[in-house]
Formats: C-alpha cells, structure tokens, sequence
C-alpha cells in the first residue's frame, strides 16, 4: 500500500475511534459500541505498525531515538543532482 493511501485509512480509523470515543461517554454501558471501539483500535494498531515498518515513526513515541544515527549525515548522502 502506497504512503498516502495508508496514512488516508489510518486518519479515517483515527476518526473512527474518536467517535465511538463520544459515544461512549453517553452510552458508557454499551457492549456493542465497546466492540467496534476495539475492532477500530485493532485495525488502528495494526495500520500504524505496518506504516512505521515502512517509512517510519509517526509519532515521538513510536520512534527510535538513536535511527538518525543510522542514516547517512546530508554531506555523506549520495544525492542525484542531475534531475
């Protein structure tokens, strides 16, 4: 899946969640509402692991804080300048 396009349905379940979320502080009892929460958060997760594996952290707490280590410095970088 395409950069954009997984960031699209990671936003959409994001959205999602931050409904049920409402729901829940006015139906706090529902189990029906509880489930979809957490089918969303499973599927959530799942998005998110597969984005980070892929290009990266999303957030601060997802990042590894010595993986710019890793990477080349800019000097040392074997940039393309024909383009």
């Amino acid at each position: 899946m395409k950069k954009d396009k997984l960031l699209r349905r990671l936003s959409a379940m994001q959205f999602a969640m931050w409904e049920m979320r409402e729901f829940l502080d006015t139906h706090p009892n529902c189990p029906d509402a509880k489930a979809l929460y957490n089918a969303y958060k499973e599927k959530y997760d799942t998005l998110a692991k597969e984005y980070e594996a892929r290009f990266g952290p999303l957030t601060l707490n997802g990042a590894n804080s010595d993986a710019w280590l890793q990477d080349p410095w800019p000097w040392d970088a074997d940039f393309d300048t024909d383009e």
